[in-house]
């Protein structure tokens, strides 16, 4: 394409995240927001109020057929991922897809093939990979400040979901699983630290609700994943607490690092971070770089993708990385359900 034109975006949902995804579009060098899709007749109105010279429509498939929409933007309830993005890559359009990417492994899988077979980008938005917190930790990692690491634990306290437009988050059938919904993020922080390790082969999870009649509205969970090597990894979370805070250890050979990120909610921009590492009396305190935050990662999801159709530059998450999160999240499921040790060798080829 001509580097000189802006890359033009076409989101697909205006719901709460979906405005922030609007908003960090437009101030991102480089982009700029065509049209927007969205099925309900009020949030058409409040799109076409807020940006009144960007093309607002009811139907997705209308942005497909616009052959100056370079990016299609995907901001919709989980199950919805799949379709949309399929037929946007069918279409030659490249993909900024939220998390989950699909509610099944197959469909991950199809979404992978039909990239590779109309050479388009397809990026996950684990946003936390471009935070200089989280991305960090990942740095120092791969500066073997802590050697070789052999253990990871990252564990979340927040406040409850939100319900959601339309109550979709507390919907099984929209939402896949809780699991699904957060913890994602933090079973593709533990792969990307690990990664020195290979595969993951195993998972076993444990969850409960504060519900009683809604079970599977899992609040607090936790899963250990397990590596062939004998390095391991435990993912913990909490939805009846207060607040957004996030902690992670990575220990290695040489030492620990120890990152820590609390606010109010998760796109506030009053927040309290800390990275350190080190072993005994030896600690190194890092001062981030820049400020870390959900919205400033959007934004450097945005500048990505500018740069991958610009350049042919790879997503730093891509789509096997998403096919991954989905499938540690969907075997962490079934551990819960069943009780047992998933293993994760053909799991993705057992599973729909």
């Amino acid at each position: 394409m001509n580097i000189n034109r802006p890359v033009r975006f076409g989101l697909v949902g205006y719901g709460l995240f979906g405005k922030h995804h609007a908003q960090r579009i437009n101030v991102t060098d480089g982009a700029r927001l065509a049209a927007i899709a969205v099925a309900s007749n009020d949030s058409q109105r409040a799109a076409q109020s807020d940006w009144p010279h960007v093309q607002v429509t009811g139907d997705y498939r209308l942005l497909l057929s616009q052959s100056d929409i370079d990016v299609i933007d995907i901001v919709v309830p989980n199950h919805l991922h799949y379709e949309i993005a399929a037929a946007a890559i069918a279409a030659q359009k490249h993909v900024l897809l939220e998390k989950p990417m699909a509610l099944s492994v197959d469909e991950c899988d199809r979404l992978i093939a039909l990239a590779n077979q109309h050479q388009r980008v397809i990026a996950i938005n684990h946003e936390l990979r471009h935070s200089s917190l989280w991305g960090g930790v990942k740095e120092l990692i791969d500066a073997g400040e802590i050697g070789t690491p052999q253990f990871a634990m990252i564990e979340l306290s927040r406040f409850p979901y939100r319900h959601g437009s339309q109550q979709w988050r507390w919907d099984m059938r929209r939402v896949g699983n809780w699991i699904l919904e957060e913890p994602i993020h933090f079973f593709d922080l533990a792969r990307w630290y690990l990664s020195r390790a290979g595969d993951p082969i195993s998972i076993y999870a444990r969850a409960n609700s504060r519900h009683v009649d809604r079970p599977e509205l899992r609040d607090n969970f936790s899963a250990l994943i397990s590596y062939a090597d004998g390095t391991y990894a435990l993912i913990s979370q909490t939805l009846a607490a207060f607040g957004h805070h996030v902690s992670a250890k990575v220990a290695g050979l040489d030492g620990t690092l120890s990152a820590l990120w609390s606010a109010a909610d998760a796109r506030s921009d009053e927040v309290s971070v800390a990275l350190s590492y080190g072993l005994g009396d030896e600690v190194k305190q890092i001062n981030l770089d820049r400020p870390t935050g959900e919205l400033l990662e959007l934004e450097d999801q945005i500048r990505m993708m500018v740069r991958c159709v610009r350049e042919g530059e790879q997503p730093i998450c891509t789509g096997e990385d998403g096919r991954w999160s989905t499938l540690l999240c969907l075997a962490a499921q079934q551990s819960v359900e069943t009780g047992q040790i998933i293993s994760l060798d053909s799991f993705g080829d057992s599973l729909t």
